[in-house]
């Protein structure tokens, strides 16, 4: 299990116009921490920092600490294996 830790509820967002399609775009972003494994199963003593990005109308997570969903890992329309943070509060960790 990788363990993600969120601080701040704050989020970041990215409006424009995508050059190549010429359509609008509006990135919302928050930032994460996980726990990583290393290839010996070793989980790092620091964690990596991510970016997550949320759906337009999906609220930011709450400071906590956080577990991948299953649904997270999926096959794209491309048939390649992908992930698409989704997070689900550890029964330890209280979100405030």
């Amino acid at each position: 299990m990788i363990t993600i830790a969120i601080t701040s509820p704050e989020i970041r967002e990215l409006k424009g116009i995508a050059k190549v399609s010429g359509r609008p775009y509006h990135l919302r972003i928050q930032t994460g921490y996980a726990f990583t494994v290393s290839p010996e199963g070793v989980i790092s003593d620091f964690p990596d920092k991510f970016e997550i990005t949320l759906d337009a109308d999906q609220p930011p997570y709450l400071r906590g600490k956080y577990q991948l969903q299953p649904s997270s890992v999926f096959v794209n329309r491309d048939g390649r294996l992908d992930i698409r943070t989704r997070l689900t509060p550890l029964a330890s960790s209280k979100t405030v």
